[in-house]
């Protein structure tokens, strides 16, 4: 509980600096998960490169972008009714998540060193089974985070369940 109520302050006083602290931290969870129980590299083969890339990536653009989207969709859709949450979702769904996929999988690609054309190439491998895996994933969680999670603490509970899909997606995205 003592933890608990000192993150709780931290986000009160600084609430982007824990935003992106936690998506760093979580994004580079998944990226240590995905390289030693999925991909079994071993801590010899890891990729320390890679992991603090993700981490970096969750750091600086996936914390920002999803902390700054619940807030941008509270504003345009208040409220937290049954249908409000169904709205939310939808919205988040349909409108957001494709777009943040469409960002994040060749900023991923670029950090990697990627030319333009491999990029595209991976891009174009991943995408669809990346958006068919997050309509799995997502609607079910974002219910919940919308229906009864204060705003301050979506984007931590979304990156906690977000573990499994950053575990995920840094598996598909780095295959051979």
């Amino acid at each position: 509980m003592m933890l608990w109520r000192a993150y709780q302050k931290a986000v009160a006083t600084h609430p982007w600096k824990v935003k992106m602290v936690t998506a760093a931290s979580l994004v580079g969870i998944g990226d240590i998960i995905s390289q030693q129980l999925i991909e079994r590299r071993g801590f010899k083969k890891h990729q320390v490169h890679r992991t603090l890339t993700m981490a970096f990536i969750g750091c600086g653009f996936v914390g920002p972008v999803v902390g700054g989207w619940y807030r941008v969709l509270d504003r345009l859709i208040p409220g937290n009714t049954k249908m409000d949450v169904l709205k939310k979702v939808a919205v988040d769904q349909v409108v957001f998540a494709p777009c943040f996929l469409v960002c994040l999988l060749p900023l991923i690609g670029t950090f990697d060193g990627l030319s333009v054309q491999d990029n595209w190439a991976r891009f174009q491998r991943n995408f669809p089974a990346a958006l068919i895996f997050n309509y799995y994933i997502w609607p079910p969680v974002q219910l919940v985070n919308f229906y009864l999670i204060p705003l301050a603490y979506r984007l931590f509970f979304v990156q906690c369940v977000a573990i499994i899909w950053n575990t995920y997606l840094s598996w598909k995205i780095h295959q051979s």
